[in-house]
């Protein structure tokens, strides 16, 4: 099947657009574009050089994807915004592509990306993320799966929030934000483990209560993070949940959310 483009849009004749995409009016797509079939792009959409979009993608009215990074030292390097496939990006998000750092930005797979949501140059979003309503990303943040961010959420740059965590509107994200997890407050501090989202993706009860454990010693057995982590490494089964864990942990440049005491 050919593409559905709105007499009113302006798509260059170099981007390359797969089967069965539509193009509402007033929508730009420059020339360095790639869109995979059955996308839809609503009115008043801008896709510009360097954007990379996967198949039966839903972008609507008024979002911005792929324009130059907000980064003083950005000098005009070719790089790319990469979106994959089954992602819906809703009114008024702003993606920034990457700059010479890492040379993209990245959105995965099945993500929802709510109304004035900004993806900031350089930052890596995994699949199945939901951003709420007007999440602000600084440059280099890195969101693993099935994470959830509330509205309103302010993220640092170089911050990086774990997979199947939850953070709560409102929250400012300053430090890194384990796997797993629920976090909230103000400051924003470990909230407990996100147990309704692990059962709602079938996690097994055995591997909730082993995560369980590794957060009891990590944020209320009176010990400092080297000694919780060795302590996990020492008393409980090293399965990839909890590895995983402990790996994020000690690759951590910005720190950890703490808790309330």
């Amino acid at each position: 099947m050919g593409i559905a483009v709105d007499s009113r849009a302006v798509v260059s004749p170099k981007a390359q657009i797969g089967d069965n995409v539509s193009v509402g009016p007033h929508s730009i797509i420059e020339d360095d574009v790639v869109i995979g079939s059955g996308t839809t792009i609503a009115s008043n959409v801008l896709i510009a050089n360097g954007t990379r979009m996967g198949k039966e993608c839903r972008i609507y009215h008024g979002a911005v994807l792929g324009t130059q990074p907000q980064d003083l030292k950005f000098r005009g390097e070719v790089t790319t915004l990469e979106i994959g496939d089954h992602t819906v990006i809703r009114e008024y998000a702003t993606l920034n592509r990457g700059t010479n750092s890492n040379w993209k930005t990245v959105v995965g797979n099945h993500c929802f990306l709510m109304a004035y949501t900004h993806v900031a140059h350089d930052c890596n979003v995994g699949n199945h993320v939901i951003l709420a309503n007007s999440v602000n990303m600084g440059g280099h943040v890195v969101i693993e799966e099935h994470a959830v961010i509330g509205g309103l959420v302010g993220i640092h740059q170089f911050s990086h929030i774990g997979r199947h965590t939850m953070v709560g509107a409102s929250s400012l994200v300053t430090k890194d934000v384990p796997p797993y997890v629920l976090a909230g407050s103000d400051p924003l501090a470990f909230n407990g483990l996100n147990v309704v989202g692990l059962r709602r993706r079938n996690f097994p009860q055995q591997v909730i209560e082993s995560l369980d454990k590794t957060y009891h010693l990590i944020y209320h057995a009176q010990l400092n993070v080297t000694q919780a982590l060795q302590k996990i490494k020492d008393e409980l089964p090293m399965t990839e949940e909890i590895r995983h864990v402990v790996e994020f942990i000690e690759r951590s440049k910005r720190g950890i959310i703490w808790t309330r005491r």
